[in-house]
């Protein structure tokens, strides 16, 4: 049972014990840097380890620090430097939780892997393992695990799925735990509160000022840190004081130059998406909804495949142009459950895959 010292795997690891699982708590030490926030603070460490001593099971911390500076911290500064947006809780979960946290569990010989995410993994129509959104839409974290497929897929339980977020707490304060009343933790582990997000970078790779032009290459304004832009982004442009309200619609880090234009310029209605993993293994082309971030709706679709890794993704209405590097995950029609996630491409790969298919 994955302990992050919060109060949906402290229930998870509970409910798990009352069905007569033996259950082994274990806190992944991930971030060796400082850290206010997020799931990876010393505090979340004791915690975890002292609701495993209320319940009675073992608890273990596995040390994954290298792995995760590896494929989370040094993709998410990458990413700033080519102007692309990254998604290191989606990472994590790829790279750490489902991935290095089950072959530790195979070399120990465990026979499942629980997490406290609100999800559930349950049947199709058809028969085949999902992972279906969670009971509690609010708390929905489907997204967040959609890279579940195959084996790992099949032998992941999601106990708190089937709950709202109140009937956890409510579990929790009649058992006594102590993380009964903890506040979700929001942010990016690695990124301090007084920090932030500007202070982390700058630490790791030099800012670049930028010009910001219009639509049609005029100059408006400047930026000190074309690495610190992202599409959508209003605030922090440097535009004339005379200008319109004004959204950043393309960072090119290269040119070091960023586009900005009216919210209608931000409206796209086509997707390139690539590394995609598809939850049944082959790719279906088809009508879906496609959802990009972690708390937004999830829009009707229409997508095309391209290859194995490749789709191009169509939306029935436009909407804002989504962030290069965000993660965008398939629903089946009902909105039910995960069929598919890959990453949004840049404009240049969409163009790209609109002349491999024309």
């Amino acid at each position: 049972m994955a302990m992050s010292g919060g109060v949906d795997s402290s229930v998870a690891a509970a409910l798990l014990q009352q069905q007569g699982h033996h259950v082994v708590g274990v806190t992944m030490r991930l971030w060796g840097g400082e850290s206010d926030t997020g799931c990876c603070s010393v505090s979340d460490v004791d915690d975890a380890r002292r609701v495993a001593q209320q319940l009675g099971i073992d608890h273990l911390v596995f040390n994954f620090t290298d792995d995760f500076d590896r494929h989370v911290v040094s993709p998410y500064v990458e990413a700033h430097a080519a102007g692309v947006t990254p998604n290191p809780c989606i990472e994590c979960n790829r790279s750490i939780k489902f991935s290095r946290l089950s072959e530790r569990a195979d070399a120990l010989g465990f026979d499942a892997v629980a997490t406290g995410h609100h999800a559930r993994i349950a049947l199709t129509p058809s028969g085949a393992p999902r992972v279906f959104r969670g009971h509690d839409a609010a708390k929905d974290q489907s997204y967040v695990v959609h890279m579940l497929a195959g084996r790992e897929l099949e032998r992941t339980l999601f106990p708190v799925g089937d709950m709202t977020k109140d009937q956890v707490r409510d579990v929790a304060r009649q058992l006594g735990l102590r993380t009964a009343s903890k506040p979700d933790s929001q942010d990016v582990c690695f990124i301090t509160s007084t920090g932030g997000r500007e202070t982390f970078l700058g630490h790791r790779i030099p800012f670049h000022p930028a010009r910001v032009v219009d639509t049609e290459g005029n100059d408006v304004g400047s930026v000190d840190a074309v690495e610190m832009v992202t599409i959508g982004q209003r605030r922090g442009l440097g535009l004339h004081k005379t200008e319109a309200k004004r959204f950043v619609v393309d960072v090119d880090t290269a040119e070091r130059k960023v586009v900005v234009g009216t919210e209608a310029d931000l409206l796209r209605t086509d997707l390139a998406l690539h590394d995609m993993v598809w939850a049944g293994g082959q790719p279906e082309a088809g009508e879906y909804r496609v959802q990009c971030s972690a708390h937004g709706a999830s829009l009707p679709c229409s997508v095309v495949v391209i290859d194995d890794v490749r789709v191009q993704v169509r939306l029935h209405q436009p909407h804002r142009r989504i962030a290069p590097g965000q993660s965008a995950v398939l629903y089946d029609t009902t909105d039910s459950y995960v069929v598919a996630g890959g990453l949004v491409s840049a404009a240049s790969a969409w163009a790209a895959s609109v002349g491999a298919t024309a």
